[in-house]
């Protein structure tokens, strides 16, 4: 079987080889060969991050010693408009150790790197370089974020709301925009209506960060957001608000149309009640509208595993969204697979599984799960 490469792979001789011959090009002094051993000489051993981390270190010792200037020369490699650098595969991606030179080098000279990071962001993502000039330079850098969400690049306007997330993954945490992220709503409401769904998935996603730490912020704010909301916004509403959702916020609910559910759970079946581990539980059951109108459904089910202390703890997954008329009935069936997995250890025990509409649980039953 061929196996894939990893994306660290991918950072690799080849590729420094053209950073080389593309600083050479737009700076002749520059030593490519040089460079070239020296940033190769370790770059094998080291993970990802590491090696961006290795090229740009090896850039700051073999550029200009100037930062500014060493700066100037690495924007002058981005530029092709006339054509003249051999094409990098997937360069958004490989070209990452030039914002991780700004994000290592250039944190004494925050205007010239911010200015910098306007123009890398539309080649290479800058959504990490520049969390540590939000850390030192919070009211500098937001007021720049916050002129960049008005700016004809989706790149740039999407810099705004992705580099500021509070708990942006791979990247350092914004402690200071956990503890009170309102200094970012400004930029974020300048996006909440952004033409790009680029740039709306990135504010939805730092606004489901937001309800992590501060979940009566983000419900006001949407409640309010929710006002004139079309199509687009609305998506982006029910993508800010998805974990308060998967764990039953009755408020989060209410905001997406589903209030208190008067329906009548019936004729739940599970099989089979003693499960060897490696294959699939069954499960139906019937809904019944038992109010006097229609009613918008979100159906849930959640699976109570049994974790290593013996304890059992609750994780929900999507079933099904739907509008049941007045007396009307649905029923649902569902097949759910409980084999290895590489996010989940399962332990044998009592398990259970629970029904649950508009995040309110209806009933469940219990299952014994045997592990060979």
């Amino acid at each position: 079987m061929a196996e894939f490469p990893l994306l660290k792979d991918f950072i690799n001789g080849h590729l420094v080889a053209q950073i080389a011959d593309r600083i050479a090009d737009a700076h002749p002094a520059f030593d490519g060969g040089g460079f070239a051993r020296a940033a190769t000489a370790d770059l094998e051993s080291l993970e990802l991050k590491a090696r961006f981390a290795w090229v740009a270190d090896k850039l700051r010792e073999f550029l200009p010693d100037d930062y500014p200037t060493a700066l100037q020369i690495l924007l002058r490699i981005l530029d092709d408009a006339e054509g003249r650098f051999e094409p990098i595969e997937d360069p958004g991606f490989r070209l990452l150790p030039i914002p991780t030179f700004v994000y290592r080098h250039g944190l004494n000279h925050p205007e010239e790197s911010l200015d910098a990071m306007y123009v890398i962001t539309r080649h290479t993502s800058c959504e990490g370089a520049i969390r540590p000039y939000i850390i030192r330079y919070p009211q500098a850098t937001l007021a720049r974020l916050r002129q960049w969400a008005l700016d004809e690049n989706e790149d740039v306007r999407r810099l705004a709301s992705e580099g500021s997330r509070p708990r942006l993954p791979w990247w350092p945490q914004l402690t200071d925009l956990i503890a009170d992220p309102r200094p970012s709503l400004a930029l974020l409401a300048r996006l909440k209506d952004d033409p790009s769904l680029y740039v709306r998935r990135s504010v939805a996603n730092h606004l489901n960060d937001i309800g992590k730490d501060h979940p009566g912020l983000l419900l006001t704010l949407m409640e309010e957001w929710m006002t004139d909301a079309g199509k687009e916004r609305l998506w982006l509403i029910n993508h800010a608000l998805r974990t308060l959702v998967k764990q039953g916020d009755r408020r989060a609910l209410a905001i997406l149309g589903y209030g208190e559910p008067a329906v009548e759970l019936r004729a739940l079946k599970l099989i089979p009640p003693v499960l060897r581990f490696g294959n699939e539980i069954e499960f139906s059951f019937e809904l019944r509208n038992r109010g006097a109108g229609a009613q918008n459904l979100m159906i849930d089910f959640v699976m109570h595993f049994v974790k290593a202390n013996g304890r059992t703890a609750p994780k929900v997954f999507k079933l099904k969204k739907t509008r049941l008329e007045a007396d009307a009935s649905i029923r649902i069936s569902k097949r759910f697979a409980i084999r290895p997995i590489s996010t989940r250890k399962y332990y044998p025990g009592r398990q259970r599984l629970e029904i649950q509409v508009n995040g309110r649980v209806l009933g469940g039953a219990d299952f014994e799960l045997v592990m060979d």
